[in-house]
């Protein structure tokens, strides 16, 4: 008993030491091994954040992007000439628009962000985030009538309201309008159900699409299927289904996932191309980190609005679980993802893995895919995504809007810009279910590694046995 308290105090003493930095003068005088030293228990030099973060800190860094991007896109119209605002409706003309900030309110980023904003208020209640969301939806609903009578004249409008009351791509239409409807899910009193409505005609009715009904563009070739557009359709559709309770748009989606899978998914790899083109032999597989984020997703939200016992629920999941055990076995060791995701001479980013951080979460948050296997990654994700936030709220190394090559080059040297706005959504989407995550599961550093308990871990001492009980 004696040699084991005197090994606990030395192991204690020497624990106590590499957390503040310095050694006892004794292991000073002589050289450091592994009889006088617990050398498994020094510290690892993380170049970012690793562990459990308390949700305190994952608010805080949501909250500085929410003050930025507030600061970053006005609700207001002006008049273009000479710059005053216009606050009567009665008073909007040819000249008036939105006042331009860093990022456009009716972008399909902006979509994304909205729905992480209402994310990030159902998770934690700040009623910040819900009013940024509810100022903007309700402003686009109160100008578009003015705008469309103007554009149905024949006069220029601006171009960033021209998107609200005239779609021309599916980019267009289907981010934005899923916000909307998760919106209107919540307050069935907003008025936005006409604008739901012309986003869907669109997306349903005037979208291109292949014979089997694919959506598709004519470029950069004929007959090209985007992975981008599997998300900017097909939640709003699967969506559409949850607010209207009509079966067949339950279908449509769940129908759009398959299809794109059919020609998409590498099944080898666990991953997705970006682009498919019909005419093309072979089809080259360029599996760019951002359009998986898409793809993953989509099966996402399609799984949270789709029936138990819909026909394709299934396959959809294990698509799901596919693609998640394919992204999982390539996350870099700081935690992102590579541009192209299975070459790791491209740089990391942070746009596709604020995506995955918030799918891999949600996932397990769900009951889809096992806590023990994908918490970690889930974590490490979030401490990469933390990261690339600056002081002012910013998301560094974020890809630039991008489209679609058949090279290596082109991917590997897309810029990076914080004023790329496909960051801001997914890092509040992402923060928001990482909270969701601490607050549902049972996470825990043991023996220095992150690992998720199927209970409550009430001590903080090492857990070397572990039977299904928590025993220590």
């Amino acid at each position: 008993m004696l040699i084991k308290s005197n090994y606990m105090k030395t192991k204690l003493l020497y624990l106590f030491a590499l957390i503040c930095g310095a050694m006892p003068a004794s292991a000073q005088t002589q050289p450091v091994n592994d009889n006088n030293t617990p050398l498994h228990l020094m510290k690892p030099a993380y170049r970012h954040g690793y562990g459990i973060p308390s949700t305190t800190e994952v608010k805080q860094t949501m909250d500085k992007v929410l003050r930025y991007i507030s600061s970053e896109t006005p609700a207001v119209l002006v008049d273009q000439k000479s710059g005053r605002e216009v606050t009567k409706l009665t008073d909007i003309n040819e000249h008036t628009g939105l006042k331009q900030g860093g990022f456009r309110l009716t972008s399909y980023e902006w979509g994304v962000t909205y729905s992480g904003v209402l994310a990030a208020y159902n998770a934690t209640g700040d009623k910040a985030y819900h009013d940024y969301v509810a100022e903007r939806h309700r402003l686009l609903a109160d100008i578009a009538p003015y705008f469309r009578k103007m554009h149905e004249k024949g006069k220029k409008i601006d171009v960033n309201v021209r998107r609200v009351v005239d779609p021309h791509a599916l980019d267009d239409a289907g981010a934005v309008c899923c916000s909307m409807i998760k919106a209107m899910l919540d307050e069935p009193t907003l008025p936005l159900r006409p604008l739901i409505d012309n986003y869907m005609d669109y997306i349903l009715n005037k979208e291109y699409r292949l014979a089997d009904g694919i959506f598709a563009r004519l470029r950069p070739q004929k007959n090209t299927v985007w992975l981008d557009d599997m998300f900017m359709g097909v939640p709003a559709i699967a969506y559409l289904g949850r607010l209207t309770g009509e079966r067949k748009y339950y279908d449509e989606a769940a129908h759009q996932v398959l299809l794109f899978a059919e020609r998409m998914f590498v099944r080898e790899k666990g991953l997705f191309r970006h682009g498919w083109v019909e005419a093309m032999q072979p089809h080259p597989a360029f599996h760019w980190g951002r359009a998986n984020g898409w793809a993953i997703l989509t099966m996402c939200e399609v799984l949270d609005v789709l029936p138990q016992d819909h026909p394709d629920r299934q396959k959809i999941l294990s698509l799901l679980r596919e693609h998640m055990a394919g992204l999982a076995a390539l996350q870099h060791h700081d935690g992102y993802w590579h541009q192209l995701l299975d070459r790791d001479d491209t740089y990391l980013e942070t746009s596709a893995t604020a995506i995955y951080a918030y799918c891999f979460a949600h996932a397990i948050n769900q009951g889809w895919i096992d806590a023990k296997a994908y918490g970690p990654v889930a974590l490490l994700a979030w401490h990469a995504v933390d990261a690339a936030v600056n002081d002012k709220g910013q998301v560094e190394n974020v890809c630039v809007g991008t489209g679609m090559g058949f090279d290596a080059a082109f991917y590997g040297y897309r810029p990076v810009h914080v004023m790329a706005a496909h960051g801001y959504g997914p890092v509040i989407w992402a923060g928001a279910e990482i909270i969701r995550l601490l607050g549902q599961q049972h996470p825990k550093l043991n023996d220095s590694a992150v690992q998720f308990y199927d209970e409550e871990v009430p001590t903080q001492e090492p857990i070397f046995n572990y039977d299904g009980k928590i025993r220590f």
